[in-house]
């Protein structure tokens, strides 16, 4: 993709979130750590991705006192096309 990004040219976007409500402990940490390995890799191996969008939402978790919040980060990322990798890595191809 060239460095000005054109949305015209995003024919494949992958959701990748980091830090999902209902996970704690070791858990939490692993998946967290082969999210963030997921991105960097979207974000530096051939086809390159961009981010296109990002979500941060939240959630109350439990109803005790004081409330629970729990927030995670949800990158939206673009491609021209859908690299192999990420196939091979899913285990879909």
């Amino acid at each position: 993709m060239p460095a000005s990004l054109d949305l015209a040219e995003v024919h494949y976007v992958k959701r990748i979130a980091i830090g999902a409500p209902g996970l704690s402990g070791a858990e939490a940490d692993a998946k967290a750590a082969d999210a963030l390995a997921l991105l960097n890799r979207c974000l530096s191996e051939h086809p390159k991705g961009r981010i296109i969008g990002i979500e941060k939402p939240a959630a109350q978790v439990g109803a005790g006192d004081p409330p629970v919040l729990v927030h995670w980060t949800t990158y939206h990322v673009g491609f021209a096309r859908k690299p192999h990798w990420l196939e091979e890595a899913n285990g879909e191809g």
